[in-house]
Protein backbone atom coordinates (compact mmCIF):
# COMPACT_ATOMS: atom_id res chain seq x y z
CA UNK A 1 0.00 0.00 0.00
CA UNK A 2 2.84 2.40 0.85
CA UNK A 3 4.33 1.78 -2.59
CA UNK A 4 1.04 2.76 -4.21
CA UNK A 5 0.72 5.86 -2.05
CA UNK A 6 4.15 7.05 -3.14
CA UNK A 7 3.57 6.23 -6.80
CA UNK A 8 0.01 7.49 -7.13
CA UNK A 9 -0.75 10.06 -4.42
CA UNK A 10 -3.45 11.77 -6.48
CA UNK A 11 -5.47 8.60 -6.86
CA UNK A 12 -5.42 7.85 -3.14
CA UNK A 13 -6.23 11.40 -2.15
CA UNK A 14 -9.24 11.40 -4.49
CA UNK A 15 -10.39 8.04 -3.19
CA UNK A 16 -10.18 8.89 0.51
CA UNK A 17 -11.67 12.34 -0.02
CA UNK A 18 -15.08 10.70 -0.27
CA UNK A 19 -15.07 9.50 3.34
CA UNK A 20 -12.45 11.64 5.13
CA UNK A 21 -12.43 15.42 5.49
CA UNK A 22 -9.46 17.37 4.30
CA UNK A 23 -8.75 19.13 7.61
CA UNK A 24 -8.74 17.86 11.14
CA UNK A 25 -10.95 20.74 12.39
CA UNK A 26 -13.73 19.76 9.95
CA UNK A 27 -13.82 16.17 11.13
CA UNK A 28 -16.12 16.96 14.05
CA UNK A 29 -17.88 19.93 12.47
CA UNK A 30 -21.61 19.29 12.09
CA UNK A 31 -23.87 20.86 9.49
CA UNK A 32 -26.54 23.08 11.01
CA UNK A 33 -29.24 21.43 8.87
CA UNK A 34 -28.61 18.04 10.48
CA UNK A 35 -31.33 17.31 13.03
CA UNK A 36 -33.68 14.57 14.10
CA UNK A 37 -36.60 16.40 12.51
CA UNK A 38 -34.86 16.50 9.12
CA UNK A 39 -34.06 12.79 9.33
CA UNK A 40 -37.70 12.03 10.15
CA UNK A 41 -38.81 13.98 7.11
CA UNK A 42 -36.50 11.97 4.85
CA UNK A 43 -37.74 8.70 6.38
CA UNK A 44 -41.38 9.74 6.67
CA UNK A 45 -42.69 6.70 4.73
CA UNK A 46 -40.34 4.16 6.35
CA UNK A 47 -42.57 2.36 8.84
CA UNK A 48 -39.76 0.98 11.03
CA UNK A 49 -37.78 4.23 11.40
CA UNK A 50 -37.53 4.85 15.16
CA UNK A 51 -36.72 7.83 17.35
CA UNK A 52 -35.81 7.18 20.99
CA UNK A 53 -35.18 9.97 23.50
CA UNK A 54 -33.07 9.36 26.61
CA UNK A 55 -32.00 11.43 29.58
CA UNK A 56 -28.27 11.01 30.30
CA UNK A 57 -26.87 12.99 33.25
CA UNK A 58 -29.53 15.68 32.92
CA UNK A 59 -28.82 15.97 29.20
CA UNK A 60 -31.11 14.90 26.37
CA UNK A 61 -29.78 12.25 23.97
CA UNK A 62 -31.79 11.23 20.93
CA UNK A 63 -31.32 8.06 18.89
CA UNK A 64 -32.49 7.60 15.32
CA UNK A 65 -32.35 4.23 13.50
CA UNK A 66 -34.22 1.87 11.20
CA UNK A 67 -35.26 -1.14 13.25
CA UNK A 68 -34.97 -3.74 10.45
CA UNK A 69 -31.37 -2.73 9.65
CA UNK A 70 -29.79 -2.93 13.11
CA UNK A 71 -29.03 -5.64 15.65
CA UNK A 72 -31.50 -5.22 18.53
CA UNK A 73 -29.25 -7.06 20.99
CA UNK A 74 -26.29 -4.79 20.26
CA UNK A 75 -28.57 -1.76 20.54
CA UNK A 76 -29.66 -2.77 24.02
CA UNK A 77 -26.30 -3.92 25.41
CA UNK A 78 -23.94 -1.57 23.59
CA UNK A 79 -25.92 1.68 23.49
CA UNK A 80 -29.07 1.83 25.62
CA UNK A 81 -27.79 0.22 28.84
CA UNK A 82 -24.45 2.13 28.91
CA UNK A 83 -26.23 5.43 28.24
CA UNK A 84 -28.93 4.91 30.88
CA UNK A 85 -26.82 3.35 33.64
CA UNK A 86 -23.36 4.70 32.82
CA UNK A 87 -21.73 7.63 34.58
CA UNK A 88 -20.07 9.58 31.79
CA UNK A 89 -20.03 13.24 30.91
CA UNK A 90 -20.09 12.43 27.18
CA UNK A 91 -22.44 10.06 25.36
CA UNK A 92 -19.76 8.92 22.91
CA UNK A 93 -17.62 7.65 25.80
CA UNK A 94 -20.44 5.64 27.31
CA UNK A 95 -21.24 3.67 24.15
CA UNK A 96 -19.55 0.27 23.94
CA UNK A 97 -18.54 -0.03 20.29
CA UNK A 98 -15.48 0.37 18.11
CA UNK A 99 -17.61 1.54 15.17
CA UNK A 100 -18.30 5.13 16.26
CA UNK A 101 -17.92 7.75 13.51
CA UNK A 102 -18.77 11.48 13.44
CA UNK A 103 -21.56 12.54 11.10
CA UNK A 104 -20.85 15.88 9.37
CA UNK A 105 -24.06 16.44 7.38
CA UNK A 106 -27.56 15.19 6.64
CA UNK A 107 -26.66 13.14 3.56
CA UNK A 108 -23.96 11.29 5.48
CA UNK A 109 -26.45 10.60 8.28
CA UNK A 110 -28.92 9.10 5.79
CA UNK A 111 -26.19 6.97 4.24
CA UNK A 112 -25.00 5.68 7.63
CA UNK A 113 -28.56 4.93 8.73
CA UNK A 114 -29.24 2.82 5.66
CA UNK A 115 -26.01 0.91 6.31
CA UNK A 116 -27.23 -0.23 9.73
CA UNK A 117 -26.08 2.59 12.04
CA UNK A 118 -27.73 4.34 14.96
CA UNK A 119 -27.46 8.14 14.71
CA UNK A 120 -26.87 9.64 18.17
CA UNK A 121 -27.67 13.32 18.86
CA UNK A 122 -26.28 14.69 22.10
CA UNK A 123 -24.09 17.42 23.65
CA UNK A 124 -23.97 19.30 20.38
CA UNK A 125 -22.41 16.30 18.61
CA UNK A 126 -23.83 13.86 16.09
CA UNK A 127 -22.18 10.51 15.53
CA UNK A 128 -23.09 7.12 14.09
CA UNK A 129 -22.70 3.75 15.82
CA UNK A 130 -22.62 0.85 13.35
CA UNK A 131 -24.52 -2.18 14.61
CA UNK A 132 -25.90 -3.74 11.39
CA UNK A 133 -28.04 -6.84 11.62
CA UNK A 134 -26.20 -9.97 10.50
CA UNK A 135 -28.35 -12.05 8.20
CA UNK A 136 -26.16 -14.86 6.91
CA UNK A 137 -26.22 -18.56 6.22
CA UNK A 138 -23.88 -21.13 7.69
CA UNK A 139 -20.64 -22.04 5.97
CA UNK A 140 -21.38 -24.82 3.48
CA UNK A 141 -19.51 -26.84 0.91
CA UNK A 142 -19.01 -25.43 -2.55
CA UNK A 143 -21.57 -26.65 -5.06
CA UNK A 144 -19.91 -25.21 -8.17
CA UNK A 145 -16.40 -26.52 -7.43
CA UNK A 146 -17.01 -29.63 -5.35
CA UNK A 147 -13.97 -31.83 -4.64
CA UNK A 148 -13.51 -35.18 -2.91
CA UNK A 149 -10.48 -34.22 -0.79
CA UNK A 150 -9.50 -30.82 0.52
CA UNK A 151 -11.23 -27.97 2.40
CA UNK A 152 -15.01 -28.08 2.39
CA UNK A 153 -15.83 -24.48 3.34
CA UNK A 154 -16.99 -21.90 0.83
CA UNK A 155 -17.54 -18.17 0.70
CA UNK A 156 -20.83 -16.68 1.82
CA UNK A 157 -22.73 -13.45 1.19
CA UNK A 158 -21.13 -11.73 4.22
CA UNK A 159 -18.08 -9.67 3.29
CA UNK A 160 -16.51 -9.73 6.77
CA UNK A 161 -16.93 -13.48 7.03
CA UNK A 162 -15.23 -13.99 3.67
CA UNK A 163 -12.32 -11.78 4.71
CA UNK A 164 -11.96 -13.84 7.89
CA UNK A 165 -11.73 -17.13 5.98
CA UNK A 166 -9.10 -15.70 3.65
CA UNK A 167 -7.03 -14.16 6.46
CA UNK A 168 -7.02 -17.45 8.31
CA UNK A 169 -5.26 -18.99 5.33
CA UNK A 170 -2.95 -16.00 4.81
CA UNK A 171 -2.17 -14.60 8.29
CA UNK A 172 0.36 -12.03 7.08
CA UNK A 173 0.24 -8.23 7.44
CA UNK A 174 1.17 -7.87 3.77
CA UNK A 175 -2.35 -8.96 2.82
CA UNK A 176 -3.98 -5.60 2.11
CA UNK A 177 -7.51 -4.71 1.17
CA UNK A 178 -9.25 -1.48 0.27
CA UNK A 179 -12.99 -0.91 0.43
CA UNK A 180 -15.03 0.67 -2.35
CA UNK A 181 -18.72 1.55 -2.35
CA UNK A 182 -20.28 0.98 -5.77
CA UNK A 183 -23.77 1.70 -6.99
CA UNK A 184 -25.65 4.94 -6.42
CA UNK A 185 -28.70 2.93 -5.31
CA UNK A 186 -27.34 -0.39 -4.00
CA UNK A 187 -24.32 1.09 -2.10
CA UNK A 188 -22.54 -2.25 -2.51
CA UNK A 189 -19.27 -2.70 -0.64
CA UNK A 190 -16.47 -4.16 -2.76
CA UNK A 191 -13.15 -5.18 -1.20
CA UNK A 192 -9.99 -5.21 -3.33
CA UNK A 193 -7.38 -7.64 -1.99
CA UNK A 194 -3.72 -8.15 -2.85
CA UNK A 195 -0.46 -9.08 -1.14
CA UNK A 196 1.95 -6.19 -0.93
CA UNK A 197 5.43 -7.21 -2.04
CA UNK A 198 4.15 -10.00 -4.30
CA UNK A 199 1.49 -8.51 -6.60
CA UNK A 200 2.80 -6.31 -9.39
CA UNK A 201 2.25 -2.59 -8.56
CA UNK A 202 1.13 -1.89 -12.13
CA UNK A 203 -1.62 -4.50 -11.82
CA UNK A 204 -2.67 -3.01 -8.48
CA UNK A 205 -2.77 0.50 -9.93
CA UNK A 206 -4.86 -0.65 -12.88
CA UNK A 207 -7.25 -2.52 -10.58
CA UNK A 208 -7.69 0.59 -8.43
CA UNK A 209 -8.25 2.74 -11.48
CA UNK A 210 -10.82 0.45 -13.08
CA UNK A 211 -12.73 -0.03 -9.82
CA UNK A 212 -12.75 3.69 -9.02
CA UNK A 213 -14.12 4.54 -12.48
CA UNK A 214 -17.16 2.26 -12.25
CA UNK A 215 -20.35 4.31 -12.54
CA UNK A 216 -23.65 2.42 -12.27
CA UNK A 217 -26.66 2.45 -9.97
CA UNK A 218 -27.01 -1.17 -8.75
CA UNK A 219 -24.61 -4.07 -8.18
CA UNK A 220 -26.19 -7.30 -6.93
CA UNK A 221 -23.56 -9.81 -8.03
CA UNK A 222 -19.84 -10.06 -8.67
CA UNK A 223 -20.53 -10.67 -12.37
CA UNK A 224 -22.01 -7.16 -12.56
CA UNK A 225 -18.70 -5.76 -11.30
CA UNK A 226 -16.65 -7.88 -13.71
CA UNK A 227 -18.67 -6.51 -16.64
CA UNK A 228 -17.21 -3.07 -15.90
CA UNK A 229 -13.69 -4.37 -15.26
CA UNK A 230 -13.10 -6.63 -18.26
CA UNK A 231 -10.92 -5.48 -21.15
CA UNK A 232 -12.91 -7.06 -24.00
CA UNK A 233 -16.69 -6.79 -23.72
CA UNK A 234 -17.36 -8.58 -27.01
CA UNK A 235 -15.54 -11.82 -26.21
CA UNK A 236 -17.25 -15.08 -25.31
CA UNK A 237 -14.37 -16.11 -23.04
CA UNK A 238 -14.45 -15.13 -19.34
CA UNK A 239 -11.66 -12.70 -18.44
CA UNK A 240 -12.19 -13.07 -14.68
CA UNK A 241 -12.22 -16.24 -12.67
CA UNK A 242 -15.23 -16.54 -10.37
CA UNK A 243 -14.87 -18.89 -7.42
CA UNK A 244 -16.56 -19.46 -4.07
CA UNK A 245 -13.63 -21.39 -2.58
CA UNK A 246 -11.51 -19.46 -0.04
CA UNK A 247 -8.54 -21.77 -0.65
CA UNK A 248 -8.60 -20.92 -4.36
CA UNK A 249 -8.72 -17.21 -3.49
CA UNK A 250 -5.78 -17.57 -1.09
CA UNK A 251 -3.74 -19.47 -3.68
CA UNK A 252 -4.43 -16.77 -6.26
CA UNK A 253 -3.32 -14.03 -3.87
CA UNK A 254 -0.15 -15.94 -3.01
CA UNK A 255 0.75 -16.23 -6.69
CA UNK A 256 0.46 -12.46 -7.23
CA UNK A 257 -3.11 -12.04 -8.44
CA UNK A 258 -5.73 -9.53 -7.34
CA UNK A 259 -9.10 -10.45 -5.84
CA UNK A 260 -12.41 -8.60 -5.62
CA UNK A 261 -14.91 -9.58 -2.91
CA UNK A 262 -18.41 -8.23 -3.45
CA UNK A 263 -20.89 -7.94 -0.60
CA UNK A 264 -24.09 -10.02 -0.80
CA UNK A 265 -22.60 -12.54 -3.24
CA UNK A 266 -20.50 -15.65 -2.48
CA UNK A 267 -18.37 -15.50 -5.63
CA UNK A 268 -15.01 -13.72 -5.68
CA UNK A 269 -13.38 -12.28 -8.80
CA UNK A 270 -9.74 -13.13 -9.60
CA UNK A 271 -7.55 -11.37 -12.16
CA UNK A 272 -5.42 -11.46 -14.16
CA UNK A 273 -6.20 -14.96 -15.38
CA UNK A 274 -5.23 -16.94 -18.44
CA UNK A 275 -7.11 -19.37 -20.63
CA UNK A 276 -5.23 -22.24 -18.97
CA UNK A 277 -6.09 -21.11 -15.42
CA UNK A 278 -9.77 -21.78 -16.08
CA UNK A 279 -9.06 -25.50 -16.56
CA UNK A 280 -7.40 -25.93 -13.18
CA UNK A 281 -9.13 -27.42 -10.17
CA UNK A 282 -8.15 -27.14 -6.47
CA UNK A 283 -8.03 -30.93 -6.44
CA UNK A 284 -5.11 -30.88 -8.89
CA UNK A 285 -2.80 -30.01 -6.00
CA UNK A 286 -4.11 -32.82 -3.80
CA UNK A 287 -3.64 -35.76 -6.19
CA UNK A 288 -0.27 -37.20 -7.06
CA UNK A 289 1.35 -35.05 -9.73
CA UNK A 290 1.09 -37.75 -12.40
CA UNK A 291 -2.63 -38.22 -11.76
CA UNK A 292 -3.19 -34.46 -11.74
CA UNK A 293 -1.32 -34.05 -15.01
CA UNK A 294 -3.42 -36.76 -16.65
CA UNK A 295 -6.72 -35.28 -15.43
CA UNK A 296 -5.77 -31.76 -16.45
CA UNK A 297 -4.70 -32.90 -19.93
CA UNK A 298 -7.97 -34.81 -20.18
CA UNK A 299 -9.91 -31.59 -19.54
CA UNK A 300 -8.21 -29.79 -22.44
CA UNK A 301 -8.88 -32.76 -24.72
CA UNK A 302 -12.52 -32.93 -23.57
CA UNK A 303 -13.01 -29.19 -24.24
CA UNK A 304 -11.67 -29.57 -27.80
CA UNK A 305 -13.68 -32.77 -28.25
CA UNK A 306 -16.90 -31.08 -27.11
CA UNK A 307 -16.71 -28.19 -29.56
CA UNK A 308 -15.61 -30.08 -32.71
CA UNK A 309 -17.23 -33.55 -32.50
CA UNK A 310 -20.69 -32.61 -33.79
CA UNK A 311 -19.38 -30.11 -36.41
CA UNK A 312 -17.05 -32.84 -37.75
CA UNK A 313 -20.05 -35.17 -38.11
CA UNK A 314 -21.93 -32.51 -40.10
CA UNK A 315 -18.88 -31.72 -42.26
CA UNK A 316 -18.26 -35.38 -43.12
CA UNK A 317 -21.89 -36.22 -43.91
CA UNK A 318 -22.50 -33.10 -46.01
CA UNK A 319 -19.17 -32.47 -47.79
CA UNK A 320 -16.62 -35.24 -47.23
CA UNK A 321 -18.60 -38.48 -47.19
CA UNK A 322 -16.15 -39.94 -49.73
CA UNK A 323 -13.42 -39.85 -47.05
CA UNK A 324 -15.40 -42.05 -44.65
CA UNK A 325 -14.41 -45.76 -44.60
CA UNK A 326 -16.86 -47.90 -46.56
CA UNK A 327 -18.00 -49.98 -43.56
CA UNK A 328 -18.72 -46.86 -41.51
CA UNK A 329 -20.40 -45.20 -44.49
CA UNK A 330 -22.85 -48.12 -44.79
CA UNK A 331 -23.80 -47.73 -41.11
CA UNK A 332 -24.16 -43.99 -41.52
CA UNK A 333 -26.35 -44.32 -44.63
CA UNK A 334 -28.52 -46.90 -42.88
CA UNK A 335 -29.05 -44.69 -39.83
CA UNK A 336 -29.89 -41.67 -42.03
CA UNK A 337 -31.92 -43.49 -44.68
CA UNK A 338 -35.29 -42.32 -43.34
CA UNK A 339 -34.27 -38.93 -41.90
CA UNK A 340 -36.06 -36.13 -43.84
CA UNK A 341 -33.73 -33.35 -42.65
CA UNK A 342 -30.24 -32.40 -43.72
CA UNK A 343 -27.47 -33.06 -41.15
CA UNK A 344 -27.18 -29.38 -40.18
CA UNK A 345 -30.86 -29.06 -39.23
CA UNK A 346 -30.81 -32.45 -37.58
CA UNK A 347 -27.81 -31.51 -35.43
CA UNK A 348 -29.10 -28.00 -34.68
CA UNK A 349 -32.47 -29.34 -33.53
CA UNK A 350 -30.93 -31.93 -31.20
CA UNK A 351 -28.37 -29.50 -29.76
CA UNK A 352 -31.06 -26.94 -29.00
CA UNK A 353 -33.20 -29.68 -27.43
CA UNK A 354 -30.25 -30.69 -25.24
CA UNK A 355 -29.67 -27.08 -24.12
CA UNK A 356 -33.39 -26.74 -23.29
CA UNK A 357 -33.23 -29.88 -21.15
CA UNK A 358 -30.09 -28.68 -19.34
CA UNK A 359 -31.54 -25.24 -18.62
CA UNK A 360 -34.83 -26.75 -17.46
CA UNK A 361 -33.03 -29.14 -15.09
CA UNK A 362 -31.11 -26.19 -13.60
CA UNK A 363 -34.25 -24.12 -13.00
CA UNK A 364 -36.28 -26.96 -11.50
CA UNK A 365 -36.01 -27.95 -7.80
CA UNK A 366 -33.01 -30.16 -7.06
CA UNK A 367 -34.76 -33.54 -6.93
CA UNK A 368 -37.10 -32.80 -9.82
CA UNK A 369 -34.26 -31.38 -11.90
CA UNK A 370 -32.19 -34.55 -11.66
CA UNK A 371 -35.18 -36.65 -12.70
CA UNK A 372 -35.98 -34.31 -15.57
CA UNK A 373 -32.41 -34.41 -16.87
CA UNK A 374 -32.13 -38.19 -16.84
CA UNK A 375 -35.63 -39.18 -17.93
CA UNK A 376 -35.99 -36.31 -20.39
CA UNK A 377 -32.68 -37.09 -22.09
CA UNK A 378 -33.46 -40.79 -22.46
CA UNK A 379 -37.07 -40.31 -23.58
CA UNK A 380 -36.38 -37.50 -26.05
CA UNK A 381 -33.34 -39.26 -27.52
CA UNK A 382 -35.10 -42.59 -27.97
CA UNK A 383 -38.27 -40.96 -29.31
CA UNK A 384 -36.29 -38.87 -31.80
CA UNK A 385 -34.61 -41.97 -33.23
CA UNK A 386 -37.87 -43.93 -33.47
CA UNK A 387 -39.68 -40.97 -35.08
CA UNK A 388 -36.89 -40.61 -37.68
CA UNK A 389 -36.14 -37.06 -36.55
CA UNK A 390 -32.46 -37.78 -35.75
CA UNK A 391 -30.09 -40.64 -36.42
CA UNK A 392 -28.77 -42.77 -33.59
CA UNK A 393 -25.17 -41.92 -34.56
CA UNK A 394 -25.87 -38.19 -34.15
CA UNK A 395 -27.47 -38.84 -30.76
CA UNK A 396 -24.26 -40.59 -29.66
CA UNK A 397 -22.13 -37.68 -30.90
CA UNK A 398 -24.21 -35.08 -29.07
CA UNK A 399 -24.34 -37.12 -25.85
CA UNK A 400 -20.58 -37.66 -25.80
CA UNK A 401 -19.85 -33.99 -26.54
CA UNK A 402 -22.26 -32.90 -23.78
CA UNK A 403 -20.57 -35.18 -21.25
CA UNK A 404 -17.13 -33.97 -22.35
CA UNK A 405 -18.11 -30.33 -21.82
CA UNK A 406 -18.80 -31.00 -18.13
CA UNK A 407 -15.17 -31.95 -17.53
CA UNK A 408 -14.20 -28.26 -17.59
CA UNK A 409 -14.25 -27.12 -13.92
CA UNK A 410 -15.15 -23.51 -14.78
CA UNK A 411 -18.86 -23.10 -15.51
CA UNK A 412 -18.34 -19.87 -17.47
CA UNK A 413 -15.90 -21.60 -19.81
CA UNK A 414 -18.41 -24.41 -20.31
CA UNK A 415 -21.01 -21.87 -21.44
CA UNK A 416 -18.47 -20.32 -23.82
CA UNK A 417 -17.88 -23.69 -25.48
CA UNK A 418 -21.59 -23.88 -26.41
CA UNK A 419 -21.44 -20.75 -28.55
CA UNK A 420 -18.21 -21.89 -30.20
CA UNK A 421 -19.81 -25.24 -30.98
CA UNK A 422 -22.79 -23.62 -32.71
CA UNK A 423 -20.49 -21.30 -34.70
CA UNK A 424 -18.35 -24.24 -35.86
CA UNK A 425 -21.51 -26.15 -36.73
CA UNK A 426 -22.61 -23.42 -39.13
CA UNK A 427 -19.13 -23.18 -40.67
CA UNK A 428 -19.02 -26.97 -41.07
CA UNK A 429 -22.32 -26.98 -42.95
CA UNK A 430 -21.11 -24.15 -45.18
CA UNK A 431 -17.49 -25.06 -45.93
CA UNK A 432 -17.00 -28.54 -44.52
CA UNK A 433 -13.72 -29.33 -42.77
CA UNK A 434 -12.23 -26.12 -44.13
CA UNK A 435 -14.88 -24.21 -42.22
CA UNK A 436 -13.91 -25.98 -38.98
CA UNK A 437 -10.24 -25.24 -39.60
CA UNK A 438 -11.05 -21.60 -40.33
CA UNK A 439 -13.14 -21.37 -37.15
CA UNK A 440 -10.43 -22.90 -34.97
CA UNK A 441 -7.79 -20.57 -36.42
CA UNK A 442 -10.07 -17.61 -35.69
CA UNK A 443 -10.52 -18.81 -32.08
CA UNK A 444 -6.75 -19.07 -31.63
CA UNK A 445 -6.22 -15.59 -33.09
CA UNK A 446 -8.93 -14.25 -30.82
CA UNK A 447 -7.36 -15.89 -27.76
CA UNK A 448 -3.93 -14.46 -28.50
CA UNK A 449 -5.42 -10.96 -28.72
CA UNK A 450 -7.34 -11.11 -25.42
CA UNK A 451 -6.08 -9.65 -22.17
CA UNK A 452 -7.14 -9.90 -18.54
CA UNK A 453 -6.33 -6.77 -16.56
CA UNK A 454 -4.05 -5.83 -19.48
CA UNK A 455 -2.09 -9.08 -19.11
CA UNK A 456 -1.92 -11.64 -22.00
CA UNK A 457 -4.81 -14.09 -21.83
CA UNK A 458 -3.08 -16.90 -23.71
CA UNK A 459 0.12 -16.87 -21.63
CA UNK A 460 2.34 -18.83 -21.15
CA UNK A 461 1.89 -19.87 -24.80
CA UNK A 462 1.86 -16.38 -26.32
CA UNK A 463 4.02 -14.78 -25.11
CA UNK A 464 6.07 -17.82 -24.21
CA UNK A 465 7.05 -18.37 -20.58
CA UNK A 466 8.85 -21.71 -20.44
CA UNK A 467 8.98 -21.92 -16.65
CA UNK A 468 5.21 -21.48 -16.34
CA UNK A 469 4.63 -24.69 -18.30
CA UNK A 470 5.36 -26.60 -15.09
CA UNK A 471 1.79 -25.81 -14.03
CA UNK A 472 -0.22 -25.37 -17.21
CA UNK A 473 -1.34 -28.39 -19.22
CA UNK A 474 0.51 -30.69 -16.83
CA UNK A 475 1.36 -30.24 -13.16
CA UNK A 476 4.85 -31.14 -12.04
CA UNK A 477 5.73 -31.89 -8.37
CA UNK A 478 5.39 -28.94 -6.01
CA UNK A 479 9.12 -29.09 -5.22
CA UNK A 480 9.79 -28.10 -8.84
CA UNK A 481 7.41 -25.10 -8.73
CA UNK A 482 9.29 -22.73 -6.45
CA UNK A 483 8.85 -19.82 -8.85
CA UNK A 484 5.62 -17.86 -9.11
CA UNK A 485 4.05 -17.53 -12.59
CA UNK A 486 6.29 -15.33 -14.70
CA UNK A 487 3.48 -13.86 -16.81
CA UNK A 488 2.09 -12.17 -13.65
CA UNK A 489 5.41 -10.34 -13.19
CA UNK A 490 5.32 -10.66 -9.38
CA UNK A 491 7.65 -8.58 -7.21
CA UNK A 492 8.74 -11.62 -5.19
CA UNK A 493 9.28 -14.26 -7.85
CA UNK A 494 10.36 -17.09 -5.58
CA UNK A 495 8.11 -19.05 -3.25
CA UNK A 496 11.04 -19.84 -0.94
CA UNK A 497 10.62 -18.59 2.61
CA UNK A 498 13.76 -16.47 2.70
CA UNK A 499 12.55 -14.31 -0.22
CA UNK A 500 8.93 -13.93 0.91
CA UNK A 501 9.96 -12.36 4.22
Amino acid sequence: MNILRRLFPAMFSAFHAKDEPAHGDEQTRTDSSLSVEELQKRFCHVHDACVKELQVNAQAVTLFYVRSLIDAEQLREGILLPLVHGDYDCASRAIISDQVKPVPNLEKAIEQTLQGAVIVFGEGQVFAVHIPSTISRSIESSEQEAIVYGPKDSLSEQLDQNLTMIRRRLPVPELKYCLFTLGTLSKTNVALLYIEGIANPENIRLAFEKTSNIDFDVFFDSSHVSAFLEDHMGSVFPQFQQTDRPDAVAAALASGKIVWLVANTPFALIAPVTFFDLFQSPEDYIHRWMVSSFLRSLRFFAFLFAIVLTPVYVALTMHHYYSIPLEVLYLLMESRSEIPFTPIWEAMFMLLTLEILKEASLRMPTKSGQTLGIVGGIVVGQASVEANVASNILIIHIAVSAIASFLVPNYLMTNSSKLIQFALLILAAWLGMWGIIFGMVWVLIHLTGLTSLKQPYFAPLTPMYWRDWKDTIVRLPLKMMKQRPGHLRPVAKSRMKKEIR
